[in-house]
């Protein structure tokens, strides 16, 4: 029964209750009778209770339907109410589950244009570093190598100190270049990626170790890109943020796909809002149905844990040698 008749239902056997004692035979003495008052009480008593329980009933689905439209976040899908209750109730909580869906739908096909843009954006500007201002500086170098051959004894030293800036400088754009474009990973494949990645962010004050299996599943390419671009946004939130001595990259085998483990020993995030970069890897791992979380280490630090599915190959008995 719909709500809505349940709640007059209720209400109308009250009055209906009322009104038949205000006509039947029932009197109510003056001053009031001890017996009398008791009786009343506890007819009021039962009517509110009955009337506070359908309430409390009925509205008990709105209540968690509230709490999850207050806690839902389109970034960690599959968050649903159950559908509870009766009638407009049930339909209403039906309802906002399927705009939920809708939304969902439509937030991963947005980001999966914005980040394709975002990729293409970062070869073209990636190509532009290397073609033109990686040449230019490259031929700034062989400039100053020719002046320093010419140049006094005096200025020789000057001119020397110049070319290692500029060689620094080419080394900083070719840096700049490889994390825009990744191009080990389309040459060389995820694992040689993820260690050119651990070399690039090692250093005197961050130590980077790499754990990788040797038998990965077959993974597509924009599951590879997934996994390198959040390996990468992690380790560079511990660069500039936890304060570390030591990080490790983990990626391993599971029995539904693979799973990688980018953990640190610094002073973890606490009670911090989840930043730009966290959100953006959350917005990659939808991309290809992955699963993302961002935990305290087990010694200390944040452990960033994400787990791609990799689908089972069909085996089909027809191609098993049959003629």
């Amino acid at each position: 029964m719909p709500l809505f008749w349940r709640i007059f239902l209720l209400n109308a056997l009250v009055l209906i209750a009322a009104t038949a004692l205000l006509l039947g035979p029932v009197t109510v003495s003056t001053p009031v009778l001890l017996t009398e008052a008791a009786v009343l009480t506890v007819g009021l008593a039962a009517m509110l209770v009955a009337n506070a329980l359908l309430l409390r009933v009925g509205l008990a689905p709105l209540q968690r339907l509230t709490r999850a439209m207050t806690t839902i976040d389109l970034l960690r899908p599959g968050q649903r109410p159950a559908v509870g209750g009766q009638g407009e109730v049930a339909e209403l909580i039906t309802t906002f589950n399927t705009m939920v869906d809708r939304l969902e739908e439509e937030r991963a096909t947005s980001s999966a244009r914005v980040l394709s843009a975002q990729e293409a954006e970062r070869r073209r500007v990636a190509q532009e570093l290397h073609d033109e201002v990686g040449q230019t500086l490259t031929a700034v170098l062989l400039e100053l190598e020719r002046v320093a051959g010419q140049a006094p004894p005096g200025l020789r030293e000057e001119v020397r100190q110049v070319q290692e800036t500029t060689r620094a400088g080419l080394d900083e754009v070719r840096r700049i270049a490889r994390r825009l474009r990744p191009g080990v990973l389309d040459e060389l494949g995820l694992a040689s990626a993820l260690k050119s990645l651990a070399t690039d962010f090692g250093g005197p004050c961050l130590s980077v170790r790499h754990r990788l299996d040797a038998d990965l599943p077959p993974l597509g390419r924009e599951a590879e890109l997934v996994l390198y671009r959040v390996a990468q946004e992690g380790l560079t939130n511990v660069a500039r943020h936890a304060r570390a001595r030591h990080a490790q990259i983990v990626l391993r085998r599971t029995g539904t796909g693979v799973e990688l483990c980018v953990r640190d020993d610094g002073h973890g995030t606490g009670d911090a809002a989840e930043g730009a970069g966290i959100r953006g890897m959350r917005e990659r791992a939808l991309l290809v149905g992955a699963g993302l979380s961002v935990v305290p280490g087990p010694g200390g630090g944040t452990e960033v844990r994400l787990s791609v599915p990799v689908p089972t190959p069909v085996h089909d008995p027809d191609r098993n040698g049959r003629s």
